[in-house]
This record gives C-alpha cells, sequence and structure tokens, in this order.
C-alpha cells in the first residue's frame, strides 16, 4: 500500500489505450481529434486527465500510449515528458488484446519485473487519491505469482453497455476472486446482474505483470502472440516499423475480455489467478453525450435531475430541463425542450435526444457508406 505521501511505484508501468475514434460524440470527435484528445470535462484533454492522475505513481518516462496514426503527433504534442518513441501508432486498428499485449512484450524485454497497469483514456475518475491507492493495491498483488488484477464497480442501474464481473469469495478484506467475466449482457440479463448482487461492472482497467501477460497471450491467443513478440523484438532497431507494418495487422482483431480474460476464468475460481478490487473513487466511462451529461449535471453547482449543461458565451433557459447543448461560440436559449442533446462545430450539427444518443455511432457508419469523408 502506499504511505501518506504519494511515491512512484517501483517496476509500475502505465499502459494508456488511445486508439479508438469515440465515434459517439460526433460531430466534435473525428478521425483526427477523437474524444481522448478532446477537453470534454474541464480545460485538460482526457488523455491529458488520464496521465495526470497516474503521474505520483509513475515517472512520465514509464508511460506508454498506444494508439493510431491520426491521432499520434496531437497525443504527442499533448503529453508533456511522455518520451515519443513510447507513443505508438498501430498500422491496423486490431483491439485491445494486441495493443496491450505487444507492450508487455516490448516491457518483458527490458525489465522481466515490469508491472502493466492498462487504462483507457476516456475515463473520468472522481476521487483520484483514492484511485491511485487502488491502483498501488493492484499492483502490489499483480506483481505476486501470475495474478490478473481488475478494478470492479458496482452497477447503480442495469447498463447493457458495460462488460461485468462475476465475483466470488473473498481472498482478503479489499481483494474478491473472479468466477467470470461477461461482455455486455441485453437488458434481461443485466437486470438479473443487477439483482443478483455479486456482479460488479468491468471497468476496463486492469494490472498485471508484463510476464503473466505475455504469458497469457501465448497460451489463449497462440497465433497472434508470435507476431507480438517479434514485432517486439524489433522495437528500437531500423526495422521496427517494417516489421510492425507487416505482422501487425496479421494479429487477430479481439479485446482482452474475449481473448484471455474469459477463457482464464474457465479455470475455476481458485486456479485462474483473476481477481477484482471492488473500486470506490468514483468513475465514469465516457461513452455517450448522454454519459457526459449525466457526469456534467452531477458536478453542476445546481445539482438536480433537471439540470442543463449549456456550453455557450451566454445562455438562457425557460421551462427546459435535463438538455445537453454545445454551441461555444454562440448565446443559447433553450425554451420549452426537454432531454435533448444539441452539439455544433464548424460543419455539423447534432440534435438528437439523451435517450438515443448511443445511436449516434450508427451516425457516422452512414456517413462512412455515403463516403462523406470531410465530416468524418
Amino acid at each position: 500500500m502506499l504511505p501518506l505521501r504519494e511515491k512512484p511505484l517501483p517496476n509500475f508501468y502505465p499502459v494508456i489505450l488511445a486508439g479508438g475514434r469515440g465515434t459517439r460524440f460526433w460531430p466534435r470527435s473525428r478521425t483526427s481529434m477523437a474524444k481522448q484528445v478532446l477537453a470534454l470535462d474541464g480545460k485538460e484533454t482526457m488523455i491529458q486527465q488520464t496521465v495526470d492522475r497516474l503521474r505520483p505513481l509513475a515517472a512520465a518516462q514509464r508511460f506508454w500510449v498506444i494508439t493510431n496514426e491520426h491521432l499520434r503527433r496531437t497525443i504527442a504534442e499533448q503529453l508533456d515528458g511522455v518520451p515519443q518513441r513510447q507513443i505508438i501508432a498501430e498500422p491496423a486498428a486490431r483491439n485491445t488484446a494486441p495493443a496491450i499485449g505487444l507492450a508487455a512484450f516490448i516491457l518483458l524485454r527490458d525489465n522481466p519485473d515490469a508491472v502493466i497497469g492498462m487504462f483507457p483514456a476516456d475515463h473520468v475518475i472522481k476521487d483520484e487519491k483514492r484511485f491511485r491507492k487502488t491502483v498501488a493495491r493492484a499492483v502490489e498483488l499483480a506483481s505476486m505469482d501470475e495474478n490478473i488484477v481488475v478494478m470492479g464497480f458496482k452497477p447503480t442501474r442495469p447498463e447493457t453497455g458495460y462488460g461485468y464481473i462475476e465475483l466470488g469469495a473473498k481472498l482478503v478484506k479489499d481483494v474478491l476472486f473472479v468466477r467470470r467475466f461477461t461482455e455486455k449482457p441485453n437488458a434481461e440479463r443485466a437486470g438479473y446482474f443487477v439483482a443478483a448482487g455479486n456482479y460488479f461492472w468491468n471497468s476496463g482497467m486492469f494490472v498485471w505483470s508484463a510476464r503473466t501477460l505475455a504469458n497469457a497471450l501465448r497460451e489463449h491467443l497462440s497465433e497472434t502472440a508470435p507476431f507480438l513478440e517479434e514485432i517486439a523484438k524489433a522495437y528500437g532497431t531500423r526495422s521496427f516499423h517494417k516489421t510492425f507494418e507487416k505482422l501487425y495487422p496479421l494479429c487477430e482483431n479481439i479485446s482482452i475480455d474475449y481473448a484471455v480474460l474469459e477463457p482464464r476464468s474457465t479455470k475455476g475460481e481458485h486456479s485462474s489467478h483473476l481477481y477484482c478490487i471492488p473500486a470506490e473513487f468514483g468513475w465514469n466511462d465516457l461513452g455517450s453525450w448522454a454519459a457526459l451529461y449525466e457526469h456534467r449535471a452531477a458536478k453542476s453547482k445546481e445539482n438536480g435531475a433537471g439540470t442543463n449543461v449549456i456550453e455557450a458565451k451566454g445562455k438562457l433557459s425557460m421551462d427546459a430541463d435535463g438538455n445537453y447543448i454545445y454551441a461555444p461560440d454562440k448565446f443559447v436559449a433553450a425554451v420549452g425542450v426537454n432531454d435533448v442533446v444539441v452539439v455544433e462545430t464548424d460543419d455539423a450539427l447534432l440534435v438528437t435526444t439523451r435517450e438515443k444518443s448511443q445511436d449516434v455511432g450508427k451516425l457516422v457508419k452512414q456517413l462512412e457508406e455515403l463516403k462523406k469523408k470531410k465530416l468524418l
């Protein structure tokens, strides 16, 4: 555990996954300016906030970022101190298993005792000190044996957009065995999970040693692991980019949950070395305009269910509740409307409802089919 004064953790390497497009945050989130490099919650961008909250636990030189070529330069400009050679752009999108796996094989080569924390670039955390205390506990546990540690959150509603963790017995007071992982269930099953009481939301934040993860990939993703190992061997040499571009697209396109965690959980809760730390630091996975509205409304001084969140030069509302409106260069007047989302950019205007905001990603797919490249 960390002492009262936070200090860097030995052998700890945060790996930030920042390769997504954030299509549900269109029209602000675009291919070359995705949500992780936008300031959606304050003055700092999402990836800057992610790095800053972890900085007390690791020097900037120990951070790694896995992203794509469209975002690499912007991320490098936003992250002072993180070595540019450790901001790696995938030549093809291959989901979280190859991304975090590549980092594991690279770090294992340089430090056999490396412990990796996997963190998405688009989360918001309320209590950052408690967050770091939880991470430190996870690092302590992951550095022992072949342990894989996930941070889980007690569900507050039957959410179908999150994966779930079925928890077993307690290992110790603050750590539980994991029985199984279940990816995004339908509404009926999600309701059952919430009622059961021993299912937590999967935050997507994992901690494991580089050796543990590398071995898990060799076992559960046996065709992809050799490609990642060969790419890692070339890292730091002149042949790296050529090897990366040749072999990475051959890797299976699969999440770490499906690739490792679900098959590992079939070994049984006392044999899988999967553990969950129930996290109580306030967490939000900003996956849609509705999620951003809920987060911002909760922080608002008005602090009520009927709060409007309006980002504009000036604003006035009359008989209007539950709206999210983004028009930073205009005066906004909201009259007689409820639960709408309006987002304005230089070249586009989104009008939807909070209930339907998850469907914005489907809209982006239609824009792709129509070849509206300027809007992507």
